[in-house]
């Protein structure tokens, strides 16, 4: 069990699709293999690895395998018809055998040690909370996991889990129990519990409006989709220190595009705060962050921002890049 996150190394390599299984109605679970046979990337529970399907299509999917098998990765995909195409291609075009090129692993949703563990889980919110569960359980650490989602048929893992793990699993599928009391298992986890939630948007505003600010340092989410900002957006200056360069970040342009187009080579995938790629360190400035992926005591400390959304909160940033 991890204490913090991992380190911010990675890797970017070719893998092999060796298993493609459906697990559930509109999920499928990819398993990976390095092609000579060698081992793959070291991660740890909570982290996730990035899939570029195409040069303009990338996307990010939690690993939900064992972190001590070396031999595989796994992944498992909701296939959504209103999504942006990653899911609908990876359901439709991969085949086992093809080759694939995938980055990481990243951890922006790390496994702390605590005394108590609340997991909660929305569909395919479920698989990073796979390997927690299992890390903590091998501990000897009190845990309970509540996982929802729209039927029974829909929510992968879900006999596998109450098979392995009997009562410390509730189901709830929406149309036979409604909704997660999340009231009610909120109202029961004691102040040592450690929150992990991941789903949908609104299964985790559902959440975090149950939190005080005092009380949220308990509570860990991991976001699929960007968290609405409702904020006024104008332009301002930013320093690229390491490039030599001062460039105008105009108020209907990202810092990202900006620097792009001045010819920096900076890593980006999902543009919406959300996949940790673009994270930037901070050398002068208050960042206006509008990312859905740091915790609030990382904003507060101002010494990251991504700048595929956020912006300044004054008229200048320096950043080092």
């Amino acid at each position: 069990m991890t204490t913090g996150a991992l380190s911010r190394t990675e890797v970017e390599l070719k893998v092999q699709l060796d298993r493609k299984d459906v697990l559930a109605a509109g999920v499928v679970r990819l398993t990976l293999r390095h092609p000579d046979g060698g081992p793959v990337p070291e991660w740890e529970p909570g982290a996730h690895i990035e899939f570029v399907l195409r040069d303009d299509l990338v996307r990010q999917y939690s690993l939900c395998g064992d972190p001590a098998d070396r031999s595989t990765l796994q992944v498992a995909v909701l296939r959504e018809p209103d999504g942006r195409g990653g899911s609908d291609y990876v359901h439709r075009e991969l085949a086992e055998g093809d080759l694939l090129r995938i980055r990481g692993p990243r951890n922006h949703f790390p496994l702390m040690r605590a005394k108590k563990y609340l997991f909660l889980a929305g569909g395919i919110g479920i698989t990073p909370i796979l390997p927690m569960i299992d890390a903590v359980d091998r501990a000897g650490a009190d845990w309970r996991l509540a996982y929802g989602g729209r039927s029974r048929d829909t929510m992968a893992f879900a006999d596998e889990l109450v098979a392995r793990y009997g009562s410390r699993v509730s189901l709830s599928p929406q149309d036979e129990t409604g909704r997660l009391d999340l009231d009610a298992l909120l109202r029961r986890a004691c102040r040592r519990t450690a929150i992990y939630c991941c789903g949908p948007e609104s299964l985790l505003t559902d959440v975090e409006n149950r939190f005080s600010s005092r009380n949220r340092g308990a509570l860990h989410l991991e976001r699929f989709t960007a968290k609405k900002v409702d904020a006024q957006t104008s332009g301002f200056e930013v320093e690229l220190a390491r490039s030599r360069l001062t460039l105008n970040v105009p108020e209907d342009r990202s810092i990202l595009e900006v620097a792009e187009d001045a010819g920096v080579p900076v890593m980006s995938s999902c543009q919406e705060g959300i996949c940790g790629t673009c994270e930037t360190p901070v050398l002068d400035g208050v960042p206006d962050h509008r990312d859905s992926l740091l915790t609030e005591a990382e904003r507060a400390a101002n010494q990251t921002m991504m700048i595929c959304v956020s912006r300044t909160c004054g008229k200048r940033l320096v950043l080092d890049l």
